[in-house]
């Protein structure tokens, strides 16, 4: 059998968007999601060939905020998973939910249909700063929904939480964090606020209402949080993640080894054989495309390659294993890209490494500092495999994508 694989689910669906958000996710749409629902069976039954051969080691269902999808569809396309491809034993299934609408009851069926991981969309334990990023929910809530979770035996409870807000004080940011570890989740992931061009927040900025983060005090912020976590037993394993041993996300770290996984729903990205592709956005459009499609056939419309030029997805691979504390081997790189790493980067890595950002052994990973800068460094490691791709043929040609048996246009 062929090595397993991940499947990500979008449900674009929200209440309320918030300001600070450029996902694919729409407030008021609630009376497409029946339509929705019978689309992503069909896209998954569509994907059968796909999987032949293949077990599914996890399932993410992001969004939006699956959370407010009904949990009878979500039930429903776990179900119509299995029957097309086997679950690896303990196979992780992570729903995204909100705080205040995840009740009991809802919580209960998802543990039913075989939801393992809680990703509760905390945010911040601080009522101004949840009225800021148009969050609907109280911290007593976020408390509720883990108590929940609990009583429902998730094996896994992971909260999120946004830092770096404008005006945000250190101090109100290390409160966040006391009152999240005081829930005791198995998981918290720490997000920088990003400033995302076409957002309500960047117009904000862009009138001079808010002052735009401070990215300096956002470091210190980070630094805050991996100080305290360390302290309270959690251990970084990601740039943004830190876990109680064991809890780690299994789903993500697909993303950052360079793993196949399936994407279903409208706009959701996909990886599969070494090509990237993505799904129609608009929930109207995805829908129409499937209802048009011929019967067990809807991929063609749906999706469209993305797979960016070689150097590009070299830079990728780098900067997505750089996330991981645990960096990569040398070895690693050569197996995948058959090219030298030295060949190809390797006076950028040993610029960085004088730098103080970048450690060359055993493995190749960021310092402390390096973390603080990794966006630069993937800038920075782009522009170096521009310089000496032309220099090596061997590169361009082993990054050409496998062919895939799927018929979508590029």
């Amino acid at each position: 059998m062929a090595e397993p694989l991940a499947v990500y689910v979008h449900i674009p669906f929200c209440t309320i968007k918030c300001g600070y958000c450029d996902f694919n996710a729409y407030a008021g749409m609630d009376a497409l999601k029946d339509a929705y629902a019978r689309a992503l069976l069909r896209e998954a039954q569509a994907a059968r060939p796909l999987l032949a051969g293949r077990a599914i080691a996890s399932v993410g269902f992001g969004g939006g905020t699956p959370g407010e999808f009904p949990a009878q569809h979500l039930a429903a396309l776990l179900e119509r998973l299995r029957s097309i491809a086997p679950f690896e034993p303990g196979a992780e299934v992570t729903l995204e939910v909100n705080p205040g609408t995840s009740s009991p009851p809802y919580l209960r069926a998802l543990r039913a249909a075989g939801v393992t991981r809680l990703s509760i969309g905390a945010q911040s334990f601080q009522p101004a700063e949840l009225a800021f990023l148009d969050r609907i929910h109280s911290p007593e809530a976020t408390a509720a929904a883990v108590a929940a979770a609990r009583a429902e035996e998730f094996e896994s409870v992971s909260l999120d939480l946004i830092y770096g807000l404008p005006g945000q004080p250190l101090d109100a940011w290390r409160e966040s964090l006391r009152a999240a570890l005081r829930l005791e989740p198995d998981h918290l992931s720490c997000y920088a606020l990003t400033v995302e061009e076409g957002t309500p927040l960047a117009a904000r900025i862009a009138r001079g209402e808010i002052e735009p983060p401070d990215p300096d005090l956002a470091a210190d912020m980070y630094e805050a949080a991996s100080a305290l976590l360390e302290a309270a037993g959690f251990r970084q394993y990601e740039l943004s993640n830190w876990a109680c041993p064991g809890h780690e996300s299994r789903h993500n770290r697909t993303y950052w080894t360079d793993r196949d996984y399936l994407a279903l729903g409208a706009g959701a990205h996909g990886y599969l054989a070494g090509e990237r592709y993505e799904n129609v956005a608009h929930p109207r459009a995805y829908i129409a495309a499937v209802e048009a499609a011929p019967p067990g056939n809807p991929r063609p419309a749906l999706a469209r390659v993305t797979t960016p030029p070689p150097p590009a997805q070299v830079a990728d691979w780098l900067a997505l294993r750089l996330r991981l504390l645990e960096g990569f081997e040398p070895a690693d790189f050569e197996r995948r890209w058959f090219v030298p790493l030295d060949a190809a980067a390797g006076p950028v890595l040993r610029e960085l490494a004088e730098a103080g950002l970048l450690e060359l052994a055993p493995r190749i990973r960021l310092t402390a500092r390096g973390r603080l800068l990794h966006g630069e460094i993937a800038a920075r490691l782009l522009v170096q495999l521009e310089e000496t791709a032309p220099r090596l043929p061997g590169l361009a040609a082993s990054a050409a994508p496998a062919t895939l048996s799927r018929t979508e246009p590029t």
